[in-house]
């Protein structure tokens, strides 16, 4: 027989602290102090309500992210107390919180038992025992197995996709210099993107190596003078500055990397790249970042080879049902397009850009046939797969989240 400690009078008489922070947020979220103030036992009832899935913490507040139609943990208080018999995995559930304990009056033997024991049928008290019957519609014990984390499965869903459609990865350095970054890319060096404010920079060291000398020359002259009938951006272009060191902005400068390399042609690329950015951190921007860059290279592409490749990643690989093509600009391609797709909450978001090459930037590094080029957000990508209105959820500790979050293949 089991009796209320003094601790599960408290809460069958004022009710369990996670019932009761379930209470406080009726109106979907509070902030956290004002929930230490309100409810008892905070700690307890936080840990319970995010355990059952009610609610999880963001941002200094308490989201509310369900309620139970029922809670057997209170039911089973008024159980014992009204000395009533109950269901075995509750009783241990409140022997554990301590909220009930064994009577010091000696056990009366029960007739019925819920399973036969070693001891049972050794001493052959099984004939004088009645089993209780089985209950085949209770829930059993629910098991997550374990499983890749939904984002990390999605971005190898991807790689997986464009290695089956020919292409080959492409690599690099994080901390690539300024020259890679913009200047391979025809970008000027007084454009406003390489401004402090739009990049972030390295102090210790604060400069690298540019590559060989002949193609830096070719990259000057672009700059300086024009090349393949372009004027060129008409300013002294400085090797000081294109040394600069800094976190990688985009994944772009891995494409010029790979066409300086004497790349096959023709021939298709891709990389995964984890990018870097001063924003403001928001539902779809993060100031750390993924991104998906990919170019091919042959005599006969055309824009609607490009449309057809960014069709493919919006609808295919992440799901989107309807799709844009923006004109866009970027000093690197010409002409450029914009990708968006509609989510069904947010509304219209920015995927990413794309564009043919210019050949102020593929004749430089050796490339004299087109090149088609693109560069996505994967992160906004796996948001639409995984039907997540927060890019900043993609990289959640939230149990709840991850065990429930469908398993991408």
């Amino acid at each position: 027989m089991f009796i209320l400690t003094d601790e599960g009078k408290r809460y069958l008489e004022k009710g369990l602290p996670e019932l009761n922070l379930l209470a406080l947020l009726r109106d979907g979220e509070v902030d956290i102090a004002v929930a230490k103030e309100k409810v008892d036992n905070f700690s307890i009832a936080l840990m319970w309500a995010k355990k059952n899935g009610w609610a999880t913490i963001r941002e200094g507040k308490i989201i509310k992210t369900g309620s139970p139609e029922e809670y057997p943990v209170a039911e089973a208080l008024k159980k014992v107390a009204r000395g009533e018999e109950v269901e075995a995995g509750l009783l241990q559930l409140l022997l554990k919180r301590k909220l009930v304990a064994k009577a010091k009056e000696k056990p009366v033997i029960e007739e019925e038992v819920t399973y036969l024991t070693p001891e049972l049928i050794q001493s052959g008290e099984w004939r004088r025992v009645r089993l209780k019957p089985y209950n085949v519609e209770a829930p059993g014990k629910k098991i997550y197995p374990g499983k890749r984390q939904p984002y990390l499965s999605f971005v190898a869903k991807v790689k997986r996709k464009l290695v089956e459609l020919g292409f080959r990865e492409m690599t690099g350095p994080i901390i690539e210099t300024e020259f890679w970054n913009f200047d391979a890319l025809f970008q000027p060096q007084n454009h406003p993107a390489r401004d402090w404010t739009s990049t972030y920079q390295l102090k210790h060291p604060s400069h690298g190596s540019l590559p060989a000398k002949d193609l830096v020359e070719r990259v000057k002259q672009a700059h300086e003078k024009g090349i393949a009938g372009s004027r060129g951006w008409g300013y002294r272009w400085d090797p000081l500055k294109a040394a600069r060191l800094m976190p990688r902005a985009h994944g772009t400068c891995l494409s010029a990397r790979t066409l300086a390399s004497a790349p096959e042609i023709p021939g298709k690329y891709f990389a995964v790249a984890r990018c870097y950015r001063p924003d403001v951190l928001d539902a779809t921007h993060l100031i750390e970042f993924n991104q998906v860059e990919g170019i091919v290279i042959d005599e006969s592409l055309s824009l609607k080879n490009l449309l057809g490749i960014l069709e493919i990643f919006a609808k295919e690989i992440a799901g989107a049902e309807k799709i844009r093509f923006y004109p866009d600009y970027y000093p690197f391609t010409e002409p450029s397009v914009q990708l968006s797709a509609k989510h069904p909450e947010m509304g219209w978001i920015e995927f990413g850009g794309s564009g043919i090459f210019r050949e102020e930037l593929t004749k430089p590094l050796g490339i004299d046939v087109p090149v088609i080029a693109w560069g996505i957000g994967i992160d906004r990508l796996a948001m639409f797969k995984l039907g997540v209105d927060d890019i900043r959820y993609l990289f959640s500790n939230d149990l709840a989240w991850l065990r429930q979050a469908k398993a991408v293949y």
